[in-house]
């Protein structure tokens, strides 16, 4: 039954209040993906905080152009196929991540491209951003590599008295 124009402006508005609030999402294909594999995508993508949402691009480039995003509306009319949004509203990796993580186990789900940091990145950038290790391993990797030329120096600094401490000892003897 098609929908009446309150509805479908009721879904704008809605799309537009997750454009506005999101900080990444992902574009999908989900054509010949079994109802169980959406629903799985659904629940973890629900777990990390995130959201799925499948839209009609035409009523997906009305949102946009409410939001004066003329060019995603423009990368919007090149996506062939059913089209899903994985938003991500805390971690802007999270979507990608989990949306690779499931096209691993079904191939008929594809990952299209995306919106992250405010721009459209193509499939590629998409699949790039999903490999990176989590938030917290960056993090601590990050403080390894400041703290390790800190760590060296007081290495050397301590070698130093250790060995006039030997030949003190050594003379003592």
């Amino acid at each position: 039954m098609p929908k009446t124009k309150e509805q479908k402006n009721i879904i704008v508005e809605k799309l537009k209040d997750k454009l506005s609030s999101q900080k990444a999402n992902v574009f999908l294909d989900f054509a010949g993906v079994d109802s169980k594999t959406l629903f799985k995508l659904r629940d973890e993508l629900k777990a990390a905080k995130c959201g799925l949402e499948v839209v009609k691009k035409t009523l997906l480039k009305k949102a946009l152009a409410f939001l004066n995003n003329r060019d995603l509306a423009k990368k919007v009319n090149d996506v062939e196929g059913q089209l899903a949004l994985a938003f991500g509203f805390e971690d802007e990796v999270a979507p990608a991540k989990i949306c690779r993580n499931i096209q691993k186990e079904n191939e008929n789900l594809r990952i299209l491209g995306g919106v992250f940091s405010g721009q459209y990145w193509g499939k590629e950038k998409m699949l790039e951003l999903a490999e990176l290790p989590p938030k917290n391993e960056l993090l601590g990797r990050l403080v390894g590599s400041l703290q390790s030329p800190i760590q060296n120096f007081a290495c050397v600094l301590n070698g130093n008295i250790k060995g006039l401490m030997n030949v003190l000892s050594n003379i003592k003897k």
